[in-house]
């Protein structure tokens, strides 16, 4: 166990130190009512805790299921702190302005909006005798692709999903196709 504790301090150590390069970006010029834009000023480097946290997606479901299962939280938490903790002391109220637009005027109003569209496509029901074949799943598909271009990729999704869902209900393994 002691063995596994080191492994992910250091490798959580490792990528911590990746995030050093956002305190040597520069800070110059910086006055009390001046719009900085941190995604001009940063560097290549600060993209590096955006990969970790893709490969960590993608990688760690595959290589360790178990940890990834438990832990999934605190991973993307960490690759959040590796990258918003080096920014809110280099930048300090730029990017706790930043951090808050993000979450205030993107986030929040993205999830209500995912919420409105579950709630309103829950009432809506496509009733049919669809079985989940290959074929039907790609003619399903393929509708799912002209409704995005008509009606945006978040609405088609919402209002195929249960239908697909049920078409491919007698099938054992089922969770992939959704993903």
């Amino acid at each position: 166990m002691r063995h596994k504790n080191l492994i992910l301090f250091l490798f959580l150590l490792f990528f911590l130190a990746l995030s050093f390069p956002v305190f040597a970006a520069e800070n110059s010029h910086q006055g009390a009512h001046e719009h900085i834009n941190l995604g001009e000023i940063l560097s290549l480097y600060s993209i590096l805790p955006f990969v970790g946290i893709l490969l960590s997606i993608a990688l760690f479901p595959l290589f360790a299921p178990e940890f990834w299962h438990h832990h999934f939280g605190k991973v993307s938490a960490f690759w959040a702190i590796v990258i918003a903790v080096p920014l809110l002391i280099a930048y300090k109220g730029v990017a706790l302005h930043s951090f808050l637009h993000i979450i205030l005027a993107d986030y929040i109003p993205f999830i209500i909006l995912l919420w409105g569209l579950f709630t309103i496509s829950g009432g809506i029901l496509l009733k049919g005798s669809l079985v989940g074949t290959p074929k039907v799943n790609t003619i399903m598909i393929i509708i799912g692709t002209a409704l995005a271009s008509w009606m945006g990729t978040t609405g088609a999704a919402m209002l195929l999903i249960r239908p697909f869902l049920r078409a491919n209900n007698y099938r054992k393994n089922r969770a992939f196709m959704v993903v």
